[in-house]
């Protein structure tokens, strides 16, 4: 019998282009090829879609983001159909064959938050991860806490800054802002990997850190600083009709001097640490699992997620958020929080790639 074809999609045209590149390097070289077919696809940054080469970097070189280059056939997945179709210029249309199930190793606007979900929905794809409304919900931080929130889970306080309200009604915003007190995180509502976030102690730091993050998205939230550790755990769908299960909390340490976990201190090497498991009382271990597992539940979340929380000194829990894509090489979070739990990196890709397989597709 044939093997499974998986299509393992990564890049995209947003800020985490890079990110998406590096998890997808280690999920191309940990599938078992003795029991998949396995087709590399990269989106370049202009949204092309391509078949790509053996010359495709992966990984950071000094100091160099991978891209994704655009260099392999174009491809096209039709709507209605599973096949992947590979054309050029003034050539005809050449059928790759279909595609079993996709592994979206995607991050940000244009991917994680349910766009290409959609796409492959329309397309009657399986795949990997959260359908549509939970990876949209998910990727949109206002909407997440509200959802959370809902569900009784603690959040911290926040404010909302849209387009208009910040071109039209800037002071209103501000004095907003300024009764959270300072300082606040101000970042991009619908960004990951810590693009775009600034920390802001006064008026002037706040509308600078406002305008950085307009530059990823024009939606933008303010949240008041939260004393505390952060805490986070990952969460996995269990086959058939069993609860979704969690995993071993760790906690996250920045180590290169930045004031907070921003893009370099999760990518770049020996920024960070992370203790697995997290130096925090069995009872809020076990608060913070049954937490995490809620909140996946919250989401009608699919395949994985990563939960964060802070623990404040006065050993309360105050939750962050839920990533339904989350970093995903071999040495991020959430795959070293599933090795520490007795799932090791192949093993984990493989029950994702088991799971979503066995999803039927349309509305579930």
């Amino acid at each position: 019998m044939s093997k499974p074809r998986v299509a393992v999609v990564f890049g995209g045209r947003n800020s985490e282009h890079a990110v998406s590149l590096m998890g997808a390097g280690s999920v191309l070289e940990a599938i078992d090829r003795s029991k998949y077919e396995v087709i590399p696809i990269g989106i370049a940054q202009d949204g092309r879609w391509v078949l790509t080469t053996s010359e495709q970097r992966f990984a950071i070189e000094s100091g160099e983001l991978p891209v994704v280059d655009g260099a392999g056939a174009a491809l096209a997945l039709p709507s209605g159909g599973n096949a992947l179709v590979a054309y050029d210029p003034g050539s005809i249309p050449v059928e790759l064959g279909s595609v079993d199930v996709v592994f979206p190793v995607m991050h940000g606007p244009f991917a994680e938050d349910g766009t290409i979900q959609g796409l492959l929905e329309m397309a009657g794809v399986r795949y990997v991860g959260s359908g549509v409304l939970a990876s949209a919900v998910g990727m949109d931080k206002a909407h997440m806490k509200t959802v959370m929130a809902a569900a009784g889970l603690p959040i911290g306080r926040y404010v909302v800054v849209r387009d208009r309200d910040w071109r039209l009604d800037r002071e209103r915003v501000v004095k907003e802002a300024e009764e959270l007190g300072f300082p606040v995180f101000v970042k991009p509502a619908r960004a990951g990997s810590s693009q775009g976030i600034s920390k802001a102690s006064d008026r002037s730091q706040l509308e600078a850190a406002v305008e950085a993050a307009r530059q990823h998205d024009p939606k933008v939230l303010i949240e008041a600083a939260v004393a505390g550790r952060e805490i986070e755990c990952a969460v996995l769908e269990s086959p058939g009709d069993e609860p979704a299960a969690a995993s071993i909390p760790g906690e996250v340490r920045v180590e290169g001097g930045q004031e907070f976990f921003d893009f370099e201190a999760k990518y770049y090497p020996e920024q960070m640490s992370l203790t697995v498991p997290a130096d925090i009382p069995a009872g809020t271990a076990e608060e913070v699992r049954a937490m995490a597992v809620r909140a996946f539940e919250a989401l009608d979340c699919e395949g994985l997620a990563r939960v964060d929380f802070f623990y404040t000194p006065e050993g309360g829990l105050v939750f962050n958020e839920i990533n339904t894509m989350p970093g995903f090489t071999s040495l991020s979070v959430a795959p070293q929080l599933w090795a520490a739990s007795g799932l090791p990196y192949p093993a984990l890709v493989d029950r994702l790639i088991q799971l979503a397989l066995t999803r039927s597709a349309g509305l579930r």
